[in-house]
């Protein structure tokens, strides 16, 4: 559970005055919890994809610490892919699973299969998948080029599309396996407040989130009679690398809250509890959904006061 831990000096400033007039630096610190102790996904599989760093590394180390074998998919950095293999399986979770880093690009479909062929063959079946791998690559539309268009598509929609492809073969093909989850299969599309949010100079990408909250649903209903389930994680602002200029200082930070009802920045903790749950038997009963993990950006802010 999250928990503030203001100091001394913040908690005299709260008292006298509203949360949202204080100073980034003056807001109450969050604590995020080591690891998530409950063993609630042990005996099942994982493939994250794009887990060697940001909000995939973070799902993949919960999902580890929860019991989970995880399979820890990148594409380029090897060194950080082991990195995020050594935090998982160092999380001091006595019930944690095993992580190994497949290199893979999700865009191309038998590198797919190969990192599907792998995990099953390392761990016998495969009965999650967290669909994270993206990227972006932004220009103003009339400087957009096909080349920058594509790149964003193949990886953020056609490789979620792939991957999801070959899971549903997989939990197909498998079944249940009542010994550790009453479904047969859970799929989590790491999508963004921009499947809803217009975005300009990234239509790219959010075309591409766009794309995902559709594909999530259509696939949700088409194999809900299996007992799949396939949800949605739709992430805010985020700590993470990709976006670290709009964070990193003072008054970057200061000028991102102004999108941010809560008043804080995300971070991978808030995206990666949130998918553990998803995974669980715990939320067994939801499917076909795109949860927002966005302290309210998709609350319209700049109608607070009243447009």
């Amino acid at each position: 559970m999250t928990t503030l831990n203001p100091n001394h000096s913040t908690r005299a400033k709260m008292s006298s005055a509203r949360i949202r007039d204080l100073k980034p630096s003056e807001l109450p610190e969050v604590v995020m919890p080591a690891c998530e102790v409950r063993p609630v996904l042990k005996g099942q599989t994982a493939i994250v994809t794009g887990a060697s760093s940001g909000i995939g590394k973070g799902i993949a180390v919960a999902l580890c610490a929860a019991g989970a074998n995880v399979v820890i998919n990148y594409i380029g950095n090897a060194a950080a892919a082991e990195e995020t293999a050594h935090e998982a399986t160092h999380c001091g979770c006595e019930n944690r699973g095993e992580a190994v880093p497949v290199m893979a690009d999700v865009s191309d479909e038998s590198q797919v299969q190969g990192m599907f062929a792998q995990a099953i063959k390392k761990f016998g079946t495969v009965d999650i998948v967290i669909n994270n791998a993206g990227l972006q690559q932004d220009a103003p539309l009339e400087e957009m080029t096909l080349a920058q268009w594509r790149k964003v598509i193949d990886v953020n929609l056609t490789g979620q599309f792939l991957c999801a492809r070959e899971a549903v073969r997989e939990f197909k093909r498998r079944g249940i396996r009542e010994d550790v989850s009453c479904a047969a299969g859970k799929i989590v599309c790491i999508s963004s407040v921009h499947e809803v949010i217009p975005w300009a100079g990234h239509v790219n990408y959010a075309a591409s989130k766009g794309g995902i909250m559709m594909m999530m649903k259509s696939i949700a209903q088409e194999v809900a009679p299996w007992r799949i389930r396939v949800n949605s994680i739709c992430p805010g602002a985020i700590r993470t690398p990709i976006n670290r200029s709009a964070w990193e200082t003072p008054e970057a930070y200061a000028s991102l809250m102004k999108l941010i009802p809560y008043k804080r920045i995300g971070e991978p903790q808030d995206i990666a509890r949130l998918a553990v749950w998803l995974c669980s038997d715990e939320a067994d009963y939801i499917t076909g959904a795109s949860l927002f993990v966005d302290g309210g950006m998709t609350l319209y802010p700049g109608f607070e006061t009243g447009g």
